[in-house]
């Protein structure tokens, strides 16, 4: 997958064509951690082994960085704070 672009579905295949209602299905800017990269494999919580640098801190990376979704654990929702809501704030 190149810089700055995503994965694409469209119904049919992974990939944008022409022509094609796509809808995006991950975020294009990720940043780069060994934590999410294709290539490493985790040691210990916190440490990656990367096939090109060796042992690494899970918030690091270097230039051989390949992303993979299934690796990548995205942050929880912040709660919803119900403490100031009221009947009031639902009715039209």
């Amino acid at each position: 997958m190149a810089k700055g672009g995503g994965l694409w579905y469209n119904g049919h295949s992974q990939t944008k064509r022409k022509g094609c209602a796509a809808i995006k299905l991950f975020q294009t800017a990720i940043e780069p951690r060994c934590a999410y990269c294709a290539r490493g494999r985790e040691l210990d919580p916190g440490q990656i082994v990367c096939p090109k640098k060796g042992v690494m801190s899970a918030g690091s990376h270097c230039g051989a960085f390949r992303y993979d979704p299934l690796k990548r654990v995205p942050p929880r929702p912040a709660k919803l704070s119900t403490a100031n809501l009221n009947e009031e704030d639902f009715k039209l």
